[in-house]
């Protein structure tokens, strides 16, 4: 098939990735899949407060996912939305298996998300972000934590959906993964297609995740060389 920036099915967009971008920030990330640019920046583990919210036994993850109001043409209202809550909630859930809260008791780590520039996949580029922007905070991780989404348009199965092929797919389905664990942390889907479909679009994002997994390595890696690790 044909796509309207003529990518292969299988294809993702260009991926850029960068850490450590927001100095004041325990950690920080950028990723850009394509016109997607998701910023990240992780505060924590610090004291929770008020203390009543604190839990003895654990940290609580807060994620805020937000979109500029200049990351689409239309304006986008400022402050959270029913959609920005909903996503927030999933980014905590798809983050959440990947890190060792147990070991910081009435603490919170707090994610913040903004939506810099859109265009499709903003969910997954913010967890993307996330996972790095923890990462680089040092929070212990049993893996990072990649998502993209995928979808099938006519006979076709494809990766990472752009503006009007989210319209044109009889499925948009996206994932969270963790590549080393091989597990799944997130697993959404809009449309109706057969158990077979599905089977072949999960496999097809997974493939999509392990491809990202390297990316968000070797942004890591680039850091800490710098830094002398």
């Amino acid at each position: 098939m044909k796509r309207e920036d003529n990518r292969k099915a299988d294809e993702m967009r260009p991926i850029k990735m960068e850490v450590g971008i927001i100095k004041k920030a325990d950690g920080s990330a950028m990723v850009a899949i394509g016109d997607t640019i998701a910023i990240a920046a992780v505060y924590g583990p610090r004291e929770l407060n008020p203390r009543h919210m604190q839990k003895s036994d654990t940290a609580i993850l807060q994620c805020h996912y937000t979109m500029a109001p200049f990351s689409t043409k239309d304006r986008v209202r400022p402050g959270p939305s029913r959609r920005s809550k909903e996503i927030s909630k999933v980014t905590r859930e798809s983050l959440e298996p990947a890190l060792f809260l147990k070991e910081f008791p009435k603490t919170t780590v707090d994610v913040f998300i903004t939506i810099m520039q859109a265009n499709a996949g903003t969910r997954t580029a913010g967890i993307n972000a996330a996972s790095l922007a923890l990462a680089d905070a040092g929070i212990q991780m049993r893996d990072l934590v990649t998502s993209i989404a995928a979808g099938k348009i006519g006979k076709d199965y494809v990766i990472d959906l752009k503006g009007k092929e989210e319209e044109a797919t009889a499925c948009d389905l996206p994932i969270a993964y963790m590549p080393r664990e091989k597990k799944f942390t997130l697993l959404q889907m809009d449309g109706d297609i057969t158990k077979e479909d599905m089977s072949k679009i999960i496999k097809l994002a997974v493939k999509g995740c392990e491809e990202l997994y390297e990316h968000q390595r070797k942004a890591l890696l680039k850091k800490w060389s710098k830094e002398g690790f």
